[in-house]
């Protein structure tokens, strides 16, 4: 199965056609990545001075905005940052209706989470390795326990140039997780009660969400596994918007500067095919209840 299936989409609002929505859930819920490269998130002429990374903090990976409008991490002028707190709403609103029209099935569970803008190049930047998001892994998130929720993301490309964002998309996920998850240790029951009683994580973690961390840090760690694995690179060029469960697809950001991302959340009974889910392939291979 190729990683990438292209949709000849070019507007963020449908109506779209009964065959293109089914062509999508399907290879949306079976860890495709979904191409769009006739759908650019166009910016106005006042937007275009948002596009220097002289408006990022430095506090953390990216600049966020929470879906009650709280901007973080951004710095600049007032003005500067209003606009870009209006460019970030309009690309959420759009992400919003692009991905409730082309799966009508998600939107009674569909939770939009936060947006995100990241105007500094990723290719040369430092982090550890767990937190080196140019190593091959799958989302989940060490704060916030998804208790088997999906995580979808939308990214678009608004470089004014030529340069592309590049990733590399790994094997499907039930094969690293054969490979993975006997490296996984899973902890104590009473150290997901300490980290919710301490605010280390936002409620209790569960089972799943210990294990999607571990496979999350554990194939980045992996050094062997990051260089023998199965990879296939993809320039994702100015003007183009993809999406995929980043739960499922093993994804590693390569290089780009310039990207609007809008996180998802949903629940496991709304897909199409529930047994696809990251949870359901886990409790298959481990054979107990994960949540």
């Amino acid at each position: 199965m190729s990683a990438l299936e292209t949709f000849d989409i070019a507007a963020w609002t449908g109506p779209f056609a009964d065959a293109e929505r089914d062509a999508a859930i399907r290879a949306l819920e079976g860890g495709q990545v979904l191409y769009l490269p006739h759908l650019p998130f166009v910016l106005s002429e006042k937007e275009k001075r948002l596009l220097t990374p002289d408006l990022f903090s430095g506090r953390a990976k990216n600049i966020s905005l929470d879906p009650s409008g709280k901007l973080k991490h951004a710095a600049g002028a007032d003005g500067d940052r209003a606009l870009l707190q209006g460019m970030m709403q309009r690309f959420a609103s759009g992400a919003v209706s692009l991905i409730e029209g082309l799966f009508p099935g998600y939107a009674p569970k569909l939770e939009r989470a936060r947006t995100s803008y990241r105007p500094v190049e990723i290719a040369g930047r430092k982090y550890s390795p767990v937190h080196d998001d140019t190593r091959l892994h799958v989302d989940a998130f060490p704060t916030r326990p998804m208790r088997g929720r999906r995580i979808l993301r939308l990214f678009s490309n608004i470089h004014p140039g030529a340069t592309p964002r590049v990733w590399n998309v790994g094997e499907p996920f039930a094969q690293m997780a054969e490979k993975i998850l006997p490296r996984v240790k899973e902890p104590p029951p009473i150290a997901a009660w300490l980290r919710a009683a301490t605010f280390q994580t936002r409620g209790v973690r569960s089972r799943y969400d210990d294990m999607m961390m571990g496979l999350h840090d554990q194939a980045k760690l992996n050094v062997d596994y990051q260089q023998a694995t199965p990879k296939t690179e993809i320039a994702f060029p100015p003007g183009t918007t993809w999406l995929c469960y980043t739960d499922q697809v093993m994804h590693a950001a390569l290089s780009g500067q310039y990207v609007l991302e809008q996180t998802f959340h949903l629940d496991v009974e709304a897909m199409a095919e529930p047994a696809r889910a990251p949870l359901k392939v886990l409790e298959r291979m481990t054979g107990r209840a994960l949540v």
